[in-house]
């Protein structure tokens, strides 16, 4: 497994469990941060997860805002927690982060939804994803 699918991983953690708890995302990312540092054996998976986390932070916004407009008749809150997740992740991947295809970051993305989300999550979020990286 690539340092980059660790971290991704690792974002995912941290993104949904700031969205379960109803915890502010930067306070969940600097507790995480605390952990990390403990870990230097983890530090390549940690340093592309925070950028990640740091990235969904500063534009949530209009990250929501694509995941709104391209997930037909879903609405944030109605979606699985993790769903929120991982799309979140993966629009910043797309919109925002010049090193990651788009098709990788949909891939990525999707097979994180297939391991832990819905059976349906998958083609959900490949559909929501292929549509924000074709409008973009």
């Amino acid at each position: 497994m690539s340092a980059r699918t660790k971290a991704r991983k690792r974002a995912l953690d941290i993104l949904f469990q700031s969205d379960i708890r109803g915890d502010d995302l930067a306070t969940t990312l600097a507790a995480e941060a605390k952990r990390a540092a403990a870990e230097p054996a983890r530090e390549a998976s940690w340093l592309y997860a925070r950028e990640i986390v740091d990235g969904v932070i500063d534009n949530q916004d209009e990250i929501d805002e694509q995941i709104t407009t391209y997930a037909k008749d879903w609405s944030l809150a109605r979606m699985p927690a993790v769903d929120r997740a991982v799309l979140r992740m993966a629009v910043w991947e797309i919109l925002y982060n010049d090193e990651v295809p788009a098709a990788v970051a949909i891939d990525e993305a999707v097979e994180l939804a297939k391991e832990f989300s819905t059976d349906d999550s998958g083609a959900f979020v490949h559909g929501v994803l292929a549509k924000i990286a074709r409008s973009s």
